[in-house]
């Protein structure tokens, strides 16, 4: 029997634990935090089968959403540090290694929300850090090969992070639609 995750397990937040900024930095953080927590407050209440759960035509889950949140945002982190080596050559990539991408959109056997939401509050503070301690924001890395990428284009860490708050909102989106499907909880309203 899956147990339920209540709110304080979702996010807990201890200000002396965050990394701080000042100016853009601080601004970025708060667009991303902000997102996040609505994100992660769709999950509460919900039992390891709820949050697994499609409950639309489409093929997402809350638990999924998040486990795909912080795919996204620990990898868009390392590519400012290290570039497109940090990604997937997407020009290449098997039905396999879209079968294994897909994965990241659905709760897994013996995967738990609780082991969900710690995974992203650990990607989060990574990205938290990154952003306080990165010696300059208009540090640009060339994108890698991909279907969606214009050839030769770079993005600077500012853009990266500006994606990654971006895809997080749209995914904060998606799943207050999923949860209110589920049992008509919303995260507004």
């Amino acid at each position: 029997m899956s147990e339920t995750v209540t709110v304080n397990e979702l996010a807990p937040h201890d200000p002396a634990d965050e990394p701080t900024a000042t100016g853009e930095r601080a601004d970025l953080l708060e667009a991303l935090a902000t997102h996040r927590r609505f994100l992660c407050f769709t999950t509460r209440d919900l039992t390891d089968e709820q949050a697994g759960r499609r409950t639309t035509a489409s093929q997402l889950c809350l638990g999924g959403l998040i486990k795909h949140v912080a795919a996204v945002e620990r990898t868009w982190g390392q590519f400012i540090l290290d570039g497109p080596s940090a990604m997937p050559d997407f020009t290449s990539m098997t039905e396999a290694d879209w079968a294994r991408r897909a994965d990241e959109f659905r709760m897994l056997p013996g995967e738990t929300l609780a082991g969900v939401l710690a995974d992203y509050a650990e990607v989060a503070r990574r990205t938290d850090e990154l952003v306080v301690t990165l010696p300059d924001l208009n540090a640009t890395q060339p994108l890698p090969e991909a279907p969606w990428s214009q050839s030769g284009a770079r993005w600077s860490a500012r853009r990266v992070l500006m994606h990654i708050i971006a895809e997080t909102a749209q995914h904060a989106g998606h799943a207050d639609i999923i949860r209110e499907s589920l049992d008509g909880a919303k995260t507004m309203g």
